[in-house]
């Protein structure tokens, strides 16, 4: 526990995927760190304060991608995952496989002829399936005729991303950061110095901060300028499994889809006991996004379960894609998305004092890592790696 006359060279604020990720490199950089950010609430219904969105099992993990940069910080993380796990002492990492699937004409086979190019430049392993090949290797879905696929193992799975960020904060701890559980509130920045200020009013100092808060880096009095990020609501449905349909779906992988008649883009994830002790599959890809524009809204969101016709829409999509499946019950719970207009994260310095580390797009969650480094390095005065990246990771 951090005490709060302890003097700092950098307080990261939010203990998320990408948080939690740049406390552990800023350590390993020899930065003397202090990473502030609430635990999961035990009550998310009565729950007053912010929300992270790592509050789940099971997140897809891939090298595969169609845009170039999303693929190297991917493989760059997942290269680090083994790392992680030993440092952090938690399994997080399941590679049971990561499919990309979609048409292979018409308006939505960018996907897969994307997918397929940042693949051959960057020498990405994977199985092309023809529509008979993708039959043959996962007899459990009914793709339409002229959808194919892009299989990947070794790399491709799922990570939980509680784990995920429990190893990186364990790892960051005993690289000699400290911890603190609660909530920021204010940022005063203040020549030579700047103040950050909890919600329990504990006060603590450093040269700068790094401000990693998701969709909540958008609360007033964080950043010294406000950043071009919206938020959109997300419903992930959850279909319940026993133990013998959970068997039979053993060979079952990640997978992004894009249906021919372009309705939706679902994520699915394979069956993963959650703490309930019960396996789930899990869908997501919200079929009209809905913003959320204030910080209180954001929490309202969090703290409700998501919107039921949306969750009915995705399971029954999914059985539809799983025609045979035996699906004992479905629920639904809330999380969110933050965006950026160019698609990118933001990773810039607003001043000499202030970092911005956020915006996952929708993809952020397998490479947390990666983005979480590349917020360290900022932070530590070293800057962005020469040439590592195409990517504009400013406003």
């Amino acid at each position: 526990m951090a005490a709060g006359s302890k003097q700092y060279e950098v307080i990261v604020i939010g203990a998320g995927m990408m948080g939690s990720s740049a406390a552990r490199h800023l350590v390993g950089l020899g930065v003397k760190t202090l990473l502030v950010g609430q635990e999961e609430p035990t009550d998310k219904a009565r729950h007053e304060g912010v929300f992270a969105s790592h509050y789940d099992q099971a997140r897809i993990t891939r090298r595969l991608d169609s845009k170039a940069d999303w693929a190297r910080f991917s493989s760059r993380s997942i290269a680090r995952y083994a790392e992680i796990e030993a440092a952090g002492e938690q399994t997080f990492f399941h590679p049971v496989g990561a499919l990309i699937a979609g048409p292979d004409k018409g308006e939505g086979a960018w996907l897969v002829e994307r997918s397929r190019k940042v693949a051959a430049d960057q020498g990405i392993a994977y199985e092309d399936l023809d529509a008979a090949g993708l039959a043959r290797r996962f007899p459990f879905f009914a793709f339409p005729e002229e959808v194919v696929g892009l299989y990947e193992t070794g790399t491709g799975g799922w990570i939980n991303p509680r784990a995920h960020v429990t190893a990186e904060i364990t790892a960051a701890q005993r690289g000699g950061a400290d911890v603190l559980r609660g909530e920021v509130v204010d940022v005063e920045y203040c020549k030579g110095q700047v103040t950050v200020t909890c919600a329990d009013g504990q006060q603590f100092n450093a040269g700068k901060v790094v401000v990693a808060c998701g969709p909540f880096s958008k609360a007033e009095g964080l950043l010294i300028e406000p950043i071009p990020m919206t938020v959109y609501a997300r419903t992930i449905a959850f279909l319940e499994i026993d133990e013998a349909e959970a068997e039979r779906l053993a060979e079952m992988p990640s997978m992004i889809y894009m249906p021919p008649d372009l309705s939706y883009e679902p994520y699915m994830l394979p069956p993963v006991r959650y703490p309930d002790g019960k396996l789930y599959l899990k869908i997501g890809g919200d079929p009209v996004d809905v913003p959320l524009e204030t910080v209180e809204e954001m929490k309202d969101w969090f703290r409700g379960p998501g919107n039921a016709e949306v969750a009915g829409f995705l399971a029954e999509k999914f059985k539809e894609l799983m025609p045979g499946l035996d699906c004992k019950s479905v629920s639904f719970g809330s999380c969110a998305t933050s965006f950026t207009p160019k698609g990118n994260p933001l990773i810039y310095a607003q001043s000499d004092q202030c970092v911005v580390l956020t915006a996952g797009n929708g993809a952020g969650a397998k490479c947390g890592d990666e983005l979480g480094r590349l917020g360290a390095l900022v932070a530590s005065g070293q800057g962005m790696p020469a040439g590592a990246y195409l990517t504009d990771f400013k406003p």
